[in-house]
């Protein structure tokens, strides 16, 4: 190891030995350099230098090149400078075609060198020749060959963009050729650039099939330019309205309320439908198409067709005109049959259903309203739905008829005889019935009797026993229910029914069973923020508040918990009854309190008497042993003297 360590030390002394002398070459080597070059520069120094015409002049550059005068150098400046033009990037120049090859068209644009644009540019040119002109784009003046870099392609999209927004600029009208169909609309082609001719500015009447305008040139007017997207959308249909607008003013001009039309259906909507009337559009209303009621415009009419209509408003300065159909031929109310007054049966069909009733049309544009109350004798009302529905060929009576104002109120309850008639006869005060539930509410039961009698059953009088919040919680919608007639308004056509009525009152009983301050069992039924809600025995329920509804642990009872409740407050009129189970342990405790005061006083008392006892008999017995002690000191003394 000792041998390993020296032999270490040994060769890093020979390295740092090595180094020195590098170190030591390399700056004498240096230092003969730094000498030869003194030398060097000293000998040309003194070395005379001569030319043909004599001594060489150093500094000629700084006196202009040559012998020229300061006028002949601006001359022939500006004749070298004429020899080719100055080209920057980024613009569009003119060029001539020098050769043409398979790859490239070689062009001559007057720079230090021809430049070369791909044959593939000019395929829309395939008559080009040497010797033709041509628009080119600068894209570089030298590329990696030193080879100008040119462009026609670029060169015809930006004169084409300068052209568009100019046209924008401008309203001015642009040709392009409709190159294909897309989603929405065509695809336009202007001077190589593609716009965007939207479906609905290709016409002013709507087009159903785009492809009859693929193929074709036609004039647009820019409306729209996306510079960042590099998107235009253009119209075709801007320029037939500015046509028309002309043609609308002169036709429009000569209208008249009253006068009759020759017109086109152009669209047909929900609402109506457009009429061209030679050049302008009139809208004909769907309640003015027919005087019978149709659902949809094209129930009646058809694209494309023709027919006459009459003006009957139009608005000079917003070009709209309305216009109808119906009024071409008369009001069928001025035909209906003289003979019908009220009181007169009709038949017909039933066109329309409301919420508040429905339509019956006698004949086509004489509707009557059978209003939902004239459905039916009862005195619920229910949805017209229940009863007639559109299509539905019937018979009613007329209620009311006004000829001049065309109006027709109709009945179907009529054609059946009044229920309400001999009532008290049939449904006397405290006989008993059997109902249909029909209808709750918060606050009863709307139930049937027979068809036209309904009755109600006020929520108080369901149930003797049970607290109701809600009638759902009792009964349901068509179940049969018996009850007892409680009062009768043959006047006013209402009946008030009980249910409760069939039993006897049992809070008479219960009075003598739930007295104050007796205890019975129960089982929560329902635990409430202000309180809990107790079965009692024979269904009675109890009402326990919160603060009586803890145990002796000190927790609450729960839902299904059965334990002992006190009665602290019967109301027989309000069917009300108020129990405590806390009441219980706490009124135990506070006996067993009292109790356990009671014990502590009594023994209380008898240790008083003991101890008083114990007094007297120490009291005694302590005389006593004075006297016997008294007795043996004598005894002792006499002892002692003997």
């Amino acid at each position: 190891m000792a041998k390993k360590q020296e032999a270490e030390k040994e060769l890093a002394a020979k390295n740092a030995e090595l180094q020195g002398a590098d170190t030591k070459v390399v700056k004498d080597t240096e230092k003969i350099e730094s000498e030869a070059d003194s030398t060097l520069i000293d000998q040309i120094k003194s070395t005379t230098w001569s030319t043909p015409e004599g001594d060489f002049d150093w500094d000629a550059d700084e006196k202009a090149f040559g012998n020229y005068s300061e006028a002949e150098r601006s001359k022939l400046e500006e004749q070298y400078a004429g020899t080719f033009n100055q080209i920057n990037q980024g613009e569009i120049i003119e060029g001539v075609v020098v050769s043409i090859n398979n790859k490239d068209v070689v062009l001559n644009v007057g720079f230090k060198s021809d430049g070369l644009v791909a044959k593939t540019e000019f395929r829309d040119l395939p008559d080009l020749k040497v010797g033709d002109t041509v628009d080119v784009f600068v894209e570089s003046q030298e590329d990696a060959n030193g080879q100008l870099v040119l462009s026609r392609k670029r060169a015809k999209t930006q004169k084409s963009w300068e052209a568009i927004n100019e046209a924008l600029e401008n309203d001015a009208i642009i040709d392009g050729f409709v190159k294909s169909r897309t989603k929405g609309g065509l695809i336009v082609d202007i001077k190589g650039v593609e716009a965007f001719l939207p479906g609905s500015q290709i016409d002013i009447k709507p087009i159903r099939d785009y492809d009859i305008y693929v193929g074709k040139t036609m004039e647009f007017k820019v409306v729209k330019i996306n510079h960042e997207f590099k998107n235009v959308v253009v119209s075709h249909k801007v320029l037939i309205e500015d046509d028309l607008e002309n043609q609308k003013s002169e036709i429009v001009a000569k209208l008249e309320k009253g006068q009759v039309l020759e017109g086109t259906v152009k669209n047909i909507t929900d609402f109506g439908v457009f009429i061209d009337l030679g050049g302008v559009d009139g809208l004909l209303h769907i309640t003015d198409i027919s005087w019978g009621r149709i659902e949809h415009p094209k129930e009646v009419l058809a694209l494309d067709q023709t027919i006459n209509v009459v003006v009957l408003d139009f608005d000079d300065e917003k070009k709209r005109i309305a216009l109808g159909l119906k009024q071409l031929s008369a009001h069928p109310w001025e035909s209906l049959d003289t003979t019908l007054a009220v009181g007169s049966k009709v038949k017909g069909k039933i066109v329309t259903v409301a919420d508040y009733g429905a339509f019956l049309e006698i004949i086509p544009g004489v509707e009557g309203l059978i209003h939902v109350s004239e459905m039916s004798w009862s005195q619920n009302l229910r949805s017209p739905q229940e009863f007639l529905k559109v299509g539905d060929e019937i018979e009613a009576q007329i209620l009311t008829l006004d000829r001049d104002e065309r109006k027709m109120s109709l009945g179907i309850k009529q054609l059946t005889p009044d229920p309400w008639q001999n009532i008290t006869e049939r449904y006397p005060v405290g006989s008993k019935q059997t109902a249909v539930v029909k209808n709750m509410t918060n606050f009863g039961v709307f139930v049937e009797l027979e068809d036209g009698i309904d009755g109600l059953i006020h929520i108080s009088d369901l149930s003797w026993s049970k607290k109701i919040n809600h009638p759902n919680e009792f009964t349901k919608v068509g179940e049969t229910l018996d009850v007892v007639v409680l009062e009768l308004d043959e006047e006013n056509r209402k009946l008030s029914l009980g249910h409760k009525q069939l039993e006897e009152n049992p809070w008479d009983t219960f009075e003598t069973i739930f007295t104050e301050g007796s205890i019975h069992e129960g089982t929560v039924i329902k635990v409430g923020d202000k309180g809990d809600i107790v079965a009692l025995q024979y269904g009675v329920e109890g009402f326990c508040p919160s603060k009586h509804s803890v145990k002796e642990d000190g927790s609450a009872l729960k839902v299904d918990d059965t334990a002992e409740f006190k009665i602290i407050e019967f109301n027989k009129e309000n069917k009300r009854l108020v129990i405590s189970h806390s009441r219980i342990w706490e009124e135990a405790k506070e006996e067993a309190r009292k109790e356990e005061s009671n014990s502590r006083k009594k023994d209380a008392k008898s240790a008083s008497n003991a101890v008083k006892k114990v007094k007297d008999s120490v009291e005694k017995s302590t005389l006593g042993d004075l006297d016997v002690l008294a007795q043996l000191k004598e005894q002792m003394e006499g002892g002692d003297k003997k």
